[in-house]
């Protein structure tokens, strides 16, 4: 079973953490929420506190098979400057794992750590500036070997999806999207 941490901090967007989430799990992912603040509790952007399953402090993350980042203003700001969040991103991305960021969190995060330096990758638009060594496609979600990007809160599912066909199947991920609609509302 494919290993999921998704890193948490104050001021994230809510759809960009929590649908990723729920997709992954629906499709058998092992998915492990990340507190990278004091306290287990995380508040999005929009003021909903989420509850962790692990503080950063007590993680090992040398068993993931993807990092990820949401986005939202300003969580991917305290994102970038957890020491523990960075390291553990550029050992990720050193040791030729999968590495995944949506909305600002490319721009903001992965951008400035040189994560991002020859690929392709999206974000949210206005953040594209910040892609100086790399080339911004302005799509919903972007694939660049394990570097995997999206644009925004509507970039979400698709985002979602496609993550878990890199980590499960494309079988599985269609079958998820079909069963939650999603193919339904792109017909």
């Amino acid at each position: 079973m494919a290993k999921v941490y998704v890193f948490l901090a104050d001021g994230f967007e809510d759809v960009e953490a929590l649908i990723p989430i729920d997709v992954l799990r629906r499709g058998g992912v092992d998915v492990v929420t990340v507190s990278t603040t004091d306290f287990p509790l995380v508040q999005t952007a929009h003021g909903v506190n989420i509850e962790a399953d692990l503080m950063f402090e007590q993680g090992d993350f040398s068993d993931a098979d993807l990092l990820f980042l949401p986005g939202g203003m300003p969580g991917a700001s305290n994102l970038y400057q957890h020491k523990g969040v960075c390291k553990a991103l550029t050992d990720q991305h050193a040791n030729g794992k999968k590495v995944a960021a949506i909305c600002a969190s490319p721009a903001v995060v992965l951008a400035p750590l040189g994560i991002l330096d020859g690929k392709r990758a999206t974000c949210y638009p206005g953040f594209e500036q910040a892609l100086t060594k790399a080339t911004y496609t302005a799509d919903l979600v972007t694939v660049d070997g394990n570097i995997t990007t999206g644009e925004g809160p509507a970039a979400a599912f698709p985002f979602a999806y496609e993550l878990l066909a890199q980590l499960v199947d494309q079988q599985t991920s269609d079958q998820i999207a079909e069963g939650m609609r999603y193919k339904h509302l792109m017909a």
